[in-house]
């Protein structure tokens, strides 16, 4: 589903580069749920980002299914990201003028030919995540839970096959933690394949595998 070749990222230039990822090889199977743990600095988010088709890589290759992303200009990498990728940030990252059901239809946007139903898609989603009787309210007039809940369904409005999760439950309530790693379980097991960052050994422990990293490299795989 995911591999990289080698991949670096580097920051800085002269006496301060920073070496997010080193020479990093790896591949992510269909199907599988990760957890991706280190300490701060360790490059979890970095590598996050690059499969994300976020941040480039400095060097090395990225391919998404058999897609080699340094091929592809920043348009066509944008309609990848669409199209394959579902992204869940921390911080939710929604449109604060959009209410709910436009925010989870945002990633239609950068489509082409966006699906003609993708709209009954939203309100589906929203029900799915609990937010079908919010449907018009605004990012203000929501908790940080019903926030991140948009912002998962938001991921899967063009039915990704990698899902990206960055520290999605570290802003939340241990009670909605708990049901969103539900929601995680549950798509891990319509087949999706989910990569998600996180501090929390608890929450590592609910993926599939667990992937630890240092200094950007790899520590460990269990």
């Amino acid at each position: 589903m995911a591999r990289l070749d080698r991949v670096s990222k580097v920051y800085g230039d002269g006496d301060h580069i920073v070496r997010a990822l080193d020479e990093f090889s790896f591949s992510f199977d269909q199907g599988e749920y990760w957890a991706i743990m280190g300490s701060s600095g360790s490059g979890k988010s970095t590598l996050l980002n690059v499969l994300g088709c976020i941040d480039r890589p400095s060097s090395g290759d990225y391919f998404v299914r058999e897609t080699r992303t340094a091929d592809l200009d920043d348009d066509d990498l944008s309609e990848l990201r669409s199209r394959e990728l579902g992204f869940i940030f921390q911080s939710y990252n929604l449109i604060q003028q959009l209410d709910v059901l436009e925010n989870i239809t945002v990633p239609l946007l950068y489509q082409d030919h966006p699906p003609a139903d993708g709209e009954e898609r939203a309100r589906m989603l929203a029900d799915r995540v609990g937010l079908g009787n919010r449907l018009t309210h605004r990012p203000k007039e929501l908790s940080g839970g019903q926030q991140q809940r948009v912002a998962i369904a938001r991921a899967l409005i063009n039915d990704p096959a990698l899902i990206l999760a960055d520290e999605a439950t570290g802003n939340l309530d241990s009670k909605t933690a708990l049901e969103i790693l539900d929601l995680f379980d549950e798509l891990h097991a319509e087949g999706k394949t989910i990569i998600l960052v996180t501090h929390e050994a608890d929450v590592g422990e609910r993926a599939q595998r667990l992937l630890k990293l240092k200094d950007g490299y790899i520590e460990s795989v269990d």
